[in-house]
């Protein structure tokens, strides 16, 4: 072969292992297996490498090299460390990929540091034995394809035979194959493409050498370097193909999931809009009950009362007093009674004495009707709250206080409002007898309605709910807002649904 036909062979030989080497390092940080990642570095450099020692031999032999006559000693010893350095890059590519957990990973190499200690203990050897005039040079060049070249393509070849289990298992058996027949393409550069190497003094070169592979094929050792240096790279680039497969298949996995949370989301917002209008006619039947049984008989007897005062008046002075008096009595019962649907329905005190107030108002009302001992406490310094703020607040806070006395039969309650740097937070504890969370929020009908409820009012806000409670533990409930509220939540109340 002309030299120039096989300054073509080294171009095209170090193009396909630069380019591989060039497409591994822009790639090998997308994938999802931490182990592969790892490898790819070191193959990254092997390719890098070995592809400039190949293209510093093709120079070589077009003699286009700077000052290559009298600096010849010295570009043959770069060619030497690159071509060593790159089969120890490629040993610890082979060693990372066999390595199944870090530790290992990190043991493994000191699989290419004992190769390079052989490697640079044979040169110590043969530099007290040989010169450079007698082809000390050329037995450095088979002295590294033997020790490090040959076990280093053994190494990457087996590594990739269980990268293709790996690729199997994962379920993507076409980058499997490519992964095998990536391992194949390397074993024969390694066995055949590094076993066939310069004529030398040392053993088995004498025989097994490059004039020997050209008289037995007909066409030079390089090139058969060459085409398994392409084949390697193709597959090495198509198995790398994984990592766009794996990252699409992520992505759909993810918008899946969203669609799916999106559709539950809505299912439960459906659910809860249903559940909150069937809430507002129980309340609005509730109050018409307890306006027509308290508030309207109130108003019928005093109706009639007055009648009666009004036809004794003259006749009888005293008794139409004493009937003032009854009735009095009666407008008075009449109005508290009024009065405490209304401060039910929406108190006064949060747009007149603001949260801390109302608060306290809320636990003294707790505290009155005998249920439960309820303590309130306000750190940080008080800001100005929109009212959906100030409401939401409230509600979640009057929710978890009527959960811990219906459901958890709690006789001491803790409020802790803080005001933090960028949002509001109420803690609600209770020393009640808890339950299971998980069974709760997955009980539609009676359980979790009131607990999304409270979720449902703090996420329109841009705020969260978050609720911890275990059997015999008692229960907190968390409430957290941004000052910037996301959204806006309407005067119109989700009334309580346990």
């Amino acid at each position: 072969m002309s030299r120039s036909n096989l300054a073509l062979v080294f171009f095209l030989y170090g193009l396909a292992f630069f380019s591989m080497g060039m497409i591994v390092w822009l790639e090998r940080g997308r994938g999802s297996d931490r182990r592969l990642r790892h490898a790819l570095l070191p193959l990254a450099a092997f390719g890098l490498i070995h592809g400039i020692h190949e293209w510093q031999e093709m120079f070589q032999i077009l003699g286009l090299l700077p000052a290559q006559e009298t600096a010849e000693l010295l570009w043959e010893g770069l060619r030497l460390a690159l071509l060593a350095f790159s089969f120890l890059s490629l040993a610890a590519f082979g060693a990372s990929l066999l390595s199944p957990n870090e530790r290992i990973r990190r043991i493994s190499l000191l699989l290419p540091l004992a190769m390079a200690a052989i490697w640079v203990f044979g040169l110590l050897i043969m530099r007290g034995r040989y010169t450079i005039q007698s082809g000390l040079l050329d037995m450095v060049d088979v002295w590294t394809r033997y020790v490090l070249g040959i076990p280093a393509a053994i190494v990457a070849s087996i590594g990739l035979v269980y990268q293709q289990r790996a690729f199997r298992r994962a379920g993507m058996t076409r980058f499997g194959r490519d992964s095998l027949w990536a391992a194949v393409a390397f074993a024969w550069y390694g066995l055949l493409g590094q076993a066939f190497t310069r004529e030398s003094a040392l053993p088995p070169s004498t025989v097994i050498n490059q004039g020997l592979f050209l008289e037995l094929f007909g066409f030079p050792v390089q090139l058969m370097r060459a085409t398994a240096a392409v084949v390697a790279a193709i597959f090495v680039i198509r198995f790398l193909r994984s990592f766009e497969v794996e990252r699409r298949a992520q992505i759909a996995e993810l918008q899946a999931a969203r669609i799916r949370e999106a559709e539950e989301r809505d299912t439960l917002r459906g659910e809860l809009l249903g559940r909150v209008v069937a809430a507002q006619e129980a309340e609005r039947q509730r109050i018409a009950r307890e306006l027509h049984d308290e508030t309207g008989q109130a108003l019928t007897a005093t109706g009639l009362g007055l009648r009666g005062i009004a036809s004794s008046v003259h006749q009888d002075p005293e008794r139409a007093a004493n009937n003032l008096n009854q009735l009095e009595k009666l407008v008075t019962v009449a109005l508290n009674e009024l009065q405490r649907l209304i401060a039910d329905l929406r108190p006064s005190h949060l747009d007149d004495l603001g949260l801390p107030a109302t608060l306290r108002w809320w636990a003294d009302e707790v505290e009155s009707r005998g249920s439960m001992q309820v303590d309130v406490q306000v750190s940080g310094e008080e800001k100005e709250l929109d009212a959906p703020i100030r409401l939401a607040i409230f509600r979640v806070t009057q929710e978890a206080l009527n959960n811990a006395i219906k459901h958890s039969s709690a006789t001491i309650a803790a409020v802790e409002l803080a005001y933090h740097e960028d949002l509001v937070s109420v803690i609600i504890a209770d020393n009640g007898r808890g339950f299971d969370m998980d069974r709760v929020m997955s009980d539609k009908i009676h359980g979790s309605w009131g607990l999304l409820g409270m979720q449902e009012r703090a996420s329109l806000l841009g705020g969260q709910v978050s609720i911890e409670s275990q059997p015999g533990s008692g229960t907190r409930v968390m409430i957290t807002i941004p000052y910037q509220s996301q959204g806006d939540e309407s005067e119109s109340e989700v009334p309580d649904d346990n």
